[in-house]
Formats: structure tokens, C-alpha cells, sequence
């Protein structure tokens, strides 16, 4: 494709003001659509013209090449334009009768068969002229449709909408009419398609030899051809991605900019005897990243690092040196979980960690009493607590530090810039270190965390044995546990909730505790730990498993991050179908941490075809940042991330699985962007500072972008 167009800076704001109210507009006021058809349209999203033309379709058909029924062969999908000829009504052993709808179209017939669906004797006549897309079977000389998809014809000007061309399809509710909705963008864009102002620098569409807006806009609704179709398309992945990494951009360039007012020093007082104190040496691995984060802690400038690590990696270690080089120079460091229960999980481990050394540790939660509250926050504001490990709440307004300057951030999936923002306010251009406990795939770093350094744990300590893993029965699972503990090994049982549900039929925890202590493990010394146990409690269990107090473990997914048992050489999952991959992941990691060959069993019923592709990636490999591509690939951005993900964008047309190359191709034209015109001065970007201005100004608070 080739770049056609001139893009000139823009001088007469008051100009594009104008065009913004034609297209700030509520459709009601468009031909056809008054305040009822307003309303449903408003349900997904359309209120005004500007968003009936960027609602983009999720998919085209091509009715350019329509099929006759006698072409089509058994199993074939196409699409067909025909002609209502009569119904049938067969009445049925059930209260419904099923409706069959026959077609011609000149060539032959074939049968709609409508399931549940009467009404489509008065929607659809004999006589009618409909478009119908589906998979069609053929059985001797008939042909039928069970799925299938259809929309009405009306006069010739309409058809040129609607058929003999590339047909965009729109995610429609049961109230709107897909047909309708064509019609208006069609309309619409006709119309107001001229007020659409260019959003990317003449320089960017040459460089990446992108469709102007206007084109892209247009063709991503009617392309003449499916090459046009593509390439609009990209371009408005490419802008939705450019725009999103600028941001990222912007906001690294912004904490870069600035003085952290601090300096530190290697006394190595706390830091030597807590490496003593290891039980292990450091890997190459381990080393190499120490070494970033303490270069970026020496800087004059504020860290914003991002440390990832496979499971068993040794990401809380090294997160630990990071936080003791800021204690032993006389400052506070925070943690901050996304749950209580990690937060406690990381208040036992660092306290087990740094047992012996002068350091005082505080856990500051939610569900703290008043009391307990004021006494926790006086002690941080007084500077006595020197590690402070919470949840949420450390980034309320209540919560004071006495000199806060590092804030590690066990992400979880759960937090986002603006949480991270929140936190840096607590003390003077903290450095930050986010710590994930899953592997991230690329494209989400380039997203969510694209505007941090990263460090890549990609070593596991020496010694340590790939964990095998498989399916088995539950008698063989009990067997292996039992010979396992013969041995001397120690075993992890985990279950999907702590209590039973008359609304999910799942074994639980607790009951299954109880059940097998009486009987299979009935000569063996079996713990409970789940999430609803008092904090006290659960440290006791969990210092008992430690100390082999305890042969086997019956728990939920609290173990998932933080227990670290060298001994635990056995992991059974019940209903593992029930977890994502990234959590089957990491509970696996839970045992495979000594040196003895450690096993994980999957217990579980695989029906659907994506409990069983799970299970099979399971079973092919332990490398983590495989199976977040995977789990991302089978659950989308928003899933593996949980649906109330504050850090990740949500994309109107990019797609962060399958867009990757039009990611990382926006990533570099933006950040090459902002290392040549840093706050946008430049005339020829005016156009992107504008957009940058009305889509993330406010949600980032970048002032220095004007």
C-alpha cells in the first residue's frame, strides 16, 4: 500500500472544536433512531456519532461470492441469498412445535430447521428475500441448516449494503438489528466520515506505511476488497497500541526525569549476614539481576523495575536483598500483596527469612482491629517498623511512613499504574520494584508494564530436578502419597474451596480433611491450612508442615505463592480442571524445591476441550513462560489477568494475542517518539498530543505533555 495524503499541523483549535460537537452528536438525533433505539444503542456503547462510526465490526463476510444450494456440498459453510417459499410446522413430543422454513433460489432448495424459534413464521413470509450464512448438510437430495445466521432483504439500494460485497458483522443485542445498525454507520459515515481529524504525524504513516484515518475508518466498515480491509485494520491497531505505549513512554520519561534526593551504601552490615545466613549460594541468574536493581537503587534517579522469575526461581530473595541495602542505609521499605493472605504468606516467610538480624518487620492489613490499626500505623510513622508488608491498605490515606523509600509490589495480576502511582505518593520519588509471581508473556509487559525496566530470572538454583508431572486415578494419587511419606518425603493435597457447596458439586478441603485422616491416611500425620484460618493458625500449621511435624498438607490455593518446603516432593490437585493454567503453574512450583525428584498428580474430570488442553500443556512442559503464552492464548488479556485488572487497557480492535507484531512495532515508534520530541513540541506531532490529551492526560496524570 502505498502513503498518499499531506498532514498539516493544526493551528485553529477553535476549528476542531467545531467538528467535535458534529461528531460529539447523540445518534438520537439521526435519521431512524429516536430516544427508544438511542437507549439500546447506548447498551453497547453508542452514544454519539463519533462512536457509531468507531464501532468497529468483529468480523466480515465475504456475500461477494455467494453460493447456489445446488454448489454446495454436506458440511460446507457459505452463504446463499434465496427466497422464502412456505413453512412447515411438525408438531413434537415436547410443548413446541419445530418450525422447518423452505428456501429456493432458483438453482434449488434447501431447509431452514428453526429450533425454538416460531416466531420466524411472522418474521419471515413467503416471499421474502434473505441473505443466510451458515454450515449446511446434505443428506441424499436434501439440504438443511440448523446454524445459521440470516438478515432480510429489502430494496436494491439496500442490498448493496448488505450483500454482493464484503459485509461487516457487528456485535449486536437481541433488541438491535443487525441489519439497521449497517444501515446507520453507512449513513453515518456518509455523513460525518469528513469530520474525522488525522490522529498520527505525517512521519509515522510514511515510516510504517499506514492508511490515513479517514480511509482506515471507512474500509475497517465497507472494504472494496479484503487487502483494504487488512490494511485498515492494522492501521487502527496500530494507532490503538501507539497511543497506549506513548503513555508508557511519557510516564517512564516522567519518573526519569526527576531526583530521588537520596544516596545509598553498601554497609553490607544486614546484607552480609543475611547471605550467610542462606542455606544456598546465589545463581549466576540471581546475581546478574541483584546487580540491576542495586545499579538502579545507586542511581540518583527513582527505580521502576519489573522482576520476573519462573516459579522456583528465587524471585523473593533477591527482592529481599534489594529491601535490606534500603534498610541498613536507614529507610523504610514497603511490600505490598494484593490479598491478605499473601500478605501474611510474606510476613511469615521474610520473618523466617531475617530470624536472627535487627530488623522489624510489620504486617498492616484491612481486617486489623482499631486498636491494632493505630497501633501498627504509629509504629511506621515513628520509623520503628522497617519492613512493612500489607495489602491495599498501605496505600490509604491513614497510612504514614516515617522515610519511605522502596516499595516492592508483589503484582499478582492485581495492581496497575494507577495503584503504583498511589503508593510512589507515600514517600519522596520512591524506587519501585514490582514482583510478579507468574510468568508474564511479552506482549503483556509491553502493555501493562510498559513503562518499567525489567529483569528476567531465567535460572533455577543447581540441583534442582524437572518436576514430573501426570494423571492418575485417585487410588493410584493416595497410593503414591503413601509410599512417598514411607520414604520420608512430605505431600501437598489441594482442593478448589475450604467448605462444601450445594451449588458446586466439589470436594472441599475441610470435609476431605476430616474423611481421609479417618481413613486412607489414618496412620499418617495430615495439617490443614485454608484462608479462613486465624493468621496464628495458620503460621503454626505451616511452621508444623516445615518441621515435619506433619506428612501431608490438605489445603486450597493459599499455598499457591510464598510456602517453601525443600521436603514436599508431592502435589495433588483435585478437580484440577477447576484452575487456570498460570495457578496450576504455580502450585506445582510448590513442591520440586530440594533436590529429590518431586511429582505432580492431576486429579479431575477434562470434559470441555479447554480443561483438556490445560491438562496436556501440563503435562508437555514446566517452563513457565510457555504456559503464560498458552493461558493467555486460551483466556484473552482480561482473563488471565482477572476481570477487575485495573492495568490493563481494554483494546476496541488490537488484540494482544494475536497483534504482536503491530505491538511492538507501535512500542518502537513511540518510544522513538518521545526520545526525539519528549514533551511533543514539535509542530508536526500536534496532532498526536491532542489525542494523547483527550484519551490519557487525566487517567495517567502526565504533565508533561501540557
Amino acid at each position: 500500500m502505498t502513503f498518499v495524503g499531506t498532514i498539516f499541523p493544526i493551528k485553529n483549535w477553535d476549528a476542531v472544536t467545531f467538528i467535535m460537537k458534529d461528531l460529539n452528536m447523540s445518534v438520537q438525533f439521526l435519521k431512524g433512531v429516536g430516544p427508544e433505539r438511542a437507549r439500546i444503542l447506548k447498551k453497547i456503547g453508542i452514544e454519539t456519532v463519533g462512536d457509531l462510526i468507531t464501532y468497529f465490526p468483529f468480523r466480515h463476510e465475504d456475500r461477494s461470492h455467494l453460493k447456489l444450494f445446488a454448489q454446495i456440498t454436506h458440511g460446507e459453510e457459505a452463504t446463499v441469498l434465496a427466497v422464502v417459499a412456505e413453512h412447515q410446522i411438525i408438531p413434537t413430543r415436547g410443548r413446541r412445535p419445530l418450525l422447518k422454513i423452505l428456501l429456493e433460489d432458483g438453482s434449488g432448495k434447501a431447509t431452514m430447521v428453526c429450533f425454538n424459534q416460531l416466531y420466524l413464521k411472522d418474521s419471515l413470509p413467503p416471499g421474502t428475500s434473505i441473505v443466510l450464512h451458515g454450515k449446511f448438510e446434505r443428506t441424499f437430495r436434501d439440504l438443511q441448516i440448523t446454524n445459521f445466521i440470516y438478515e432480510k432483504l429489502a430494496g436494491e439500494e439496500d442490498d448493496l449494503i448488505h450483500t454482493k460485497r464484503i459485509v461487516p458483522i457487528y456485535q449486536v443485542t437481541s433488541k438491535l438489528n443487525l441489519r439497521f445498525l449497517r444501515t446507520l454507520i453507512k449513513r453515518a459515515l456518509d455523513s460525518y466520515l469528513s469530520y474525522l481529524r488525522e490522529t498520527l504525524s505525517e512521519t509515522i504513516l510514511r515510516e510504517y506505511n499506514l492508511m490515513l484515518y479517514q480511509q482506515a475508518v471507512y474500509n475497517i466498515h465497507f472494504p472494496s476488497t479484503r487487502e483494504k480491509g487488512e490494511d485498515a485494520r492494522r492501521r487502527l491497531i496500530f494507532e490503538e497500541f501507539f497511543f497506549w505505549e506513548l503513555a508508557m513512554a511519557l510516564r517512564r520519561r516522567q519518573v526519569k526525569i526527576i531526583d530521588k534526593n537520596r544516596k545509598y551504601q553498601l554497609r553490607k552490615n544486614l546484607l552480609t549476614a543475611f547471605k550467610e545466613k542462606l542455606p544456598f549460594d546465589f545463581t549466576s541468574a540471581q546475581k546478574r539481576v541483584i546487580r540491576e536493581i542495586f545499579n538502579d537503587l545507586m542511581s540518583p534517579k527513582p527505580m521502576n523495575r519489573l522482576l520476573q522469575g519462573d516459579v522456583g526461581s528465587g524471585k523473593t530473595v533477591v527482592a529481599l536483598a534489594a529491601i535490606l541495602l534500603v534498610v541498613e542505609n536507614g529507610y523504610q521499605a514497603a511490600v505490598m500483596a494484593p490479598t491478605e493472605i499473601l500478605a501474611e504468606q510474606h510476613y511469615l516467610t521474610l520473618r523466617q527469612m531475617l530470624e536472627g538480624l535487627q530488623v522489624k518487620v510489620e504486617l498492616a492489613t484491612g481486617k486489623m482491629g482499631q486498636k491494632k490499626k493505630r497501633e501498627v500505623y504509629q509504629r511506621i510513622v515513628r520509623g520503628e517498623s522497617q519492613i512493612i508488608i500489607g495489602t491495599h491498605a498501605l496505600i490509604e490515606q491513614g497510612v504514614k511512613f516515617s522515610n519511605l523509600a522502596l516499595a516492592v509490589i508483589d503484582e499478582q495480576h492485581k495492581f496497575g499504574v494507577m495503584q503504583r502511582a498511589r503508593l510512589r505518593k507515600k514517600g519522596e520519588n520512591l524506587d519501585i520494584l514490582v514482583m510478579t509471581a507468574t510468568p508474564i508473556p511479552r506482549t503483556l509487559t509491553l502493555t501493562v508494564y510498559g513503562d518499567l525496566d525489567v529483569s528476567i530470572i531465567d535460572q533455577l538454583p543447581p540441583g534442582r530436578k524437572k518436576i514430573l508431572t501426570q494423571r492418575l486415578s485417585e487410588e493410584e494419587a493416595y497410593q503414591m502419597v503413601i509410599d512417598g511419606v514411607r520414604k520420608g518425603q512430605q505431600a501437598y493435597i489441594v482442593y478448589p474451596i475450604i467448605n462444601e457447596s450445594d451449588k458446586l458439586e466439589l470436594r472441599a478441603a475441610v470435609k476431605m480433611a476430616e474423611r481421609l485422616m479417618a481413613t486412607v491416611f489414618k496412620d499418617l500425620r495430615v495439617g490443614l491450612l485454608h484462608g479462613q484460618m486465624k493468621s496464628d493458625e495458620k503460621e503454626q500449621v505451616m511452621m508444623k508442615f516445615l518441621n515435619r511435624e506433619f506428612d501431608i498438607l490438605i489445603t486450597t490455593t493459599i499455598i499457591e505463592v510464598g510456602i517453601d518446603v525443600a521436603n514436599a516432593c508431592l502435589m495433588v490437585i483435585e478437580h484440577s480442571e477447576r484452575f487456570g493454567l498460570a495457578t496450576l503453574h504455580q502450585l506445582r512450583g510448590r513442591v520440586g524445591r530440594g533436590t529429590e525428584q518431586s511429582l505432580c498428580i492431576l486429579l479431575g474430570q477434562t470434559k470441555t476441550e479447554e480443561a483438556k488442553k490445560r491438562a496436556q500443556i501440563m503435562l508437555e512442559t514446566n517452563d513457565g513462560f510457555r504456559i503464560a503464552e498458552e493461558d493467555l492464548r486460551l483466556r484473552g488479556g482480561g482473563e488471565f489477568f482477572g476481570t477487575q485488572q485495573h492495568g490493563l487497557p481494554e483494546f476496541k480492535i488490537g488484540n494482544i494475542v494475536f497483534d504482536h507484531r503491530e505491538l511492538e512495532l507501535a512500542r518502537q515508534a513511540a518510544f522513538q517518539l518521545i526520545s526525539r520530541d519528549p514533551i511533543l513540541t514539535l509542530p508536526e506531532n500536534g496532532v498526536i498530543k491532542q489525542k494523547f490529551r483527550e484519551k490519557f492526560k487525566e487517567k495517567f496524570g502526565l504533565a508533561s505533555v501540557g
